[in-house]
């Protein structure tokens, strides 16, 4: 399992602007504005050799006790109960702050390791104004500019110092294809997740109770179908926003997250009774994220009528555009239906992200695509596509070296991967494609 670092502050200090450079993407909006962060944001950091998860929180003012700010602080106090390191950051030009103290004084209450990361310290290194950071009694202030990037490798280095890794699974040690496959199902809270796997097992191995919330972590399960092995695993329900304050649910989301990261298979849960929410478009966004096959299971189908359907299917095809590639099955998990058929569609779908793909098989392709279709010119010149081969499995990546690939739209990226996904009937799983340009010799100077 990822370790997690928790980013808190008041507000405007730079917390989005560390997250972003955390994670290498522009999730969190940034802005010269306080306040502009008011839920936890999630995302996978990667720096210096160590993998985690980093959660961007609003600005905390502890002692608040109504309006949005009593909201924002809950936010925060689940960030930091869900947080394996905490780093708590100022800012060193603005100066220190009793706002400050007040976060300081409710960290040292808790349990967690606390790094004070000096923000905006850009040149100040050694600088005076670090010395009154001091006084909050976390620690040594650690200089760092989220902005350029300075000091952040030293800061995630000491904040994941003696987080020990997991280790190894057991299941590991075995030939790829005696190991079980992991299966996480996930969904919503009350969308019948626990009902599922207590139908396929046979049994009430797992508490199911008409009450959004009851799983609490995640559970596997060993499983055997048809002399194939499986781990189920059982995640708790991802809440809608502002829904999550309850410590008795601190670990929901972050343990949903590491569950659908250690999957095979993701089994995406929807209930038809009540649509597709944006929280489920959410989840199917942290799946694809992570790059894991899926399958997207639409239970209580029996409960819901003609019109509901129909309803239904143009919902998903709307909010869920970008899962095309997943089959989609109509199950009812508590009357048995529709799960042979299911099974089979998870079984594609691993296979499908495990599947070899030769390198003259993907250069004929390539070169057959670009023949029925050329990539649009840019300028004087048009991006020639010379071969390809694959880069990797689980998700399968697709490398494409050529010329001028830089001008290769998006749109053609998306035509060149519906023909490999037809020829390879990859169901199931992401496909990627990496362009690469092809070195010239000639442009390089004699040494």
């Amino acid at each position: 399992m990822k370790p997690v670092i928790a980013l808190v502050g008041r507000p405007n200090v730079g917390k989005s602007t560390l997250f972003n450079r955390l994670t290498g993407r522009r999730d969190a909006i940034v802005a010269d504005y306080a306040g502009l962060t008011r839920d936890r944001h999630y995302g996978d950091g990667a720096l210096a050799g160590h993998e985690f998860i980093v959660i961007d929180t609003g600005g905390f003012e502890p002692d608040c006790t109504a309006g949005i700010f009593q909201e924002m602080a809950k936010q925060t106090r689940q960030a930091v109960a869900e947080a394996d390191a905490v780093i708590f950051v100022v800012d060193v030009r603005a100066g220190l702050s009793a706002q400050d103290h007040d976060i300081a004084r409710y960290l040292r209450t808790t349990s967690k390791r606390v790094l004070l990361a000096a923000n905006k310290a850009e040149g100040m290194k050694d600088g005076p104004q670090l010395a009154e950071f001091h006084e909050l009694g976390i620690g040594e202030p650690l200089a760092v500019s989220s902005a350029h990037g300075q000091g952040i490798r030293s800061l995630i280095e000491l904040a994941l110092e003696g987080l020990e890794p997991e280790a190894e699974d057991e299941d590991d040690s075995l030939p790829e294809e005696e190991r079980p496959t992991r299966l996480a199902v996930c969904g919503r809270p009350n969308v019948g997740k626990s009902t599922l796997i207590n139908t396929w097992l046979g049994e009430e191995r797992l508490v199911a109770f008409d009450l959004p919330g009851t799983t609490r972590d995640a559970i596997e399960v060993p499983f055997e179908r048809n002399g194939r092995q499986y781990k189920l695993i059982d995640t708790a329900g991802l809440r809608r926003k502002g829904k999550v304050f309850e410590s008795i649910e601190k670990f929901s989301v972050v343990k949903t997250l590491q569950a659908i990261g250690d999957a095979n298979v993701v089994l995406l849960l929807i209930d038809a009774t009540e649509g597709v929410s944006d929280q489920d478009a959410h989840i199917a966004g942290y799946i694809l994220d992570a790059g894991r096959a899926v399958v997207i299971a639409i239970n209580k189908w029996d409960a819901i009528d003609e019109y509901q359907r129909q309803t239904l299917q143009r919902s998903i095809e709307q909010r869920l555009a970008f899962l095309k590639f997943a089959p989609i099955l109509h199950i009812s998990a508590k009357r048995r239906q529709g799960l042979g058929p299911l099974w089979s569609a998870i079984d594609e779908s691993w296979a499908s992200a495990k599947r070899k793909l030769p390198t003259p098989v993907l250069t004929r392709l390539l070169q057959e695509a670009v023949d029925f279709q050329q990539p649009k010119r840019a300028g004087v010149s048009r991006p020639k596509l010379r071969y390809a081969h694959q880069g990797g499995q689980n998700p399968p990546l697709i490398v494409i070296h050529g010329n001028a690939v830089e001008h290769i739209t998006d749109v053609y990226k998306r035509y060149l991967e519906s023909r490999f996904r037809e020829h390879f009937k990859l169901v199931g799983t992401p496909l990627r494609i990496e362009l690469r340009a092809s070195r010239n010799p000639f442009t390089e100077k004699d040494s």
